[in-house]
């Protein structure tokens, strides 16, 4: 017995190895896998992403700045308002021009007073001579009373003439200052509302142009967006199937490996070599 319990002992293992493995259902594995692959050859792509563009200036806005550069707008306007201002002070300066009113008939009334006289005194010396007093004392106060009485008609008139004259140079010279006063006025109004109008036209422009620089980077950002959903479309076409496979039913199946019990070679060889000799002592006679 101790001889077969030697054998047998020669012949004794270690205990076997058992591995059970839990995994998906095959179909629903390989998906998984085939998707894993695509996710992973998308990631070694670069992706070549479009260049972020500002719009740039409108034509309009480019019209506007241009004008805006451009100064002295209404300055020739103002510049004549302060000529005119100018000869306005000069001319209320300046005296009136008297000669330019004075009646050119004046002489005509001087000879013709004149010429009355000369017939007085000629009448005067008519009498005096048919009276026998021709050279007296009273010849002489009537002829000198009728020379004071025309040089006081020659002042009187030559007076009235000039008071005329100077009034009319007056009249005429407080109305040409007032008329360059005004005209000067007028034209520095006018330079300041050239200035508005070319400030509200630039202004004009450059609304209307920011207007189209806006639409076009609209444009811009329109196609830039399009690019990048281009770009990423397959990205999303990954993700979606993601989703897809998270969601959906879980199956496994389990797979079992046994691992048999190992023999020693030198235990099996001890084995067998006594196995054969108490086989040959049971064949001996007793």
């Amino acid at each position: 017995m101790s001889i077969f319990g030697g054998g047998g002992g020669g012949g004794g293992s270690s205990t076997g190895t058992q591995t059970s493995i839990a995994r998906e259902a095959p179909g629903v594995e390989a998906r998984k896998l085939a998707l894993y692959d695509a996710a992973a050859g998308l990631s070694q792509t670069p992706v070549s992403l479009p260049g972020i563009q500002v719009a740039p200036l409108s034509a309009l806005e480019q019209a506007g700045i241009t004008q805006a550069g451009q100064t002295g707008v209404g300055a020739g306007s103002v510049t004549s308002g302060i000529g005119a201002f100018t000869g306005a002070q000069q001319t209320a300066a300046a005296g009136p021009n008297i000669n330019q009113f004075l009646n050119p008939y004046q002489s005509y009334v001087t000879d013709e007073i004149s010429r009355q006289a000369g017939m007085a005194q000629n009448q005067a010396a008519a009498q005096a001579v048919n009276a026998g007093a021709f050279g007296g004392g009273r010849q002489g106060i009537q002829s000198a009373e009728i020379e004071r009485a025309r040089l006081a008609n020659i002042g009187q008139a030559q007076a009235q003439g000039f008071q005329t004259a100077l009034g009319a140079a007056q009249q005429q010279q407080g109305l040409q200052t007032q008329t360059q006063l005004a005209a000067g006025q007028g034209l520095g109004q006018l330079g300041a509302q050239q200035q508005a109008m070319s400030l509200a036209d630039i202004n004009a422009q450059m609304q209307a142009g920011a207007l189209q620089r806006g639409v076009g980077q609209q444009a811009l950002e329109a196609q830039r967006q399009t690019e990048l959903q281009r770009l990423y479309e397959p990205y999303q076409r990954v993700e979606f199937l993601k989703g897809i496979m998270t969601n959906l039913p879980t199956t496994q199946s389990s797979v079992t490996a046994t691992t048999a019990p190992g023999s020693n070679p030198l235990a099996q060889a001890a084995g067998t070599g006594l196995g054969a000799y108490a086989a040959y002592n049971m064949m001996q006679p007793r």
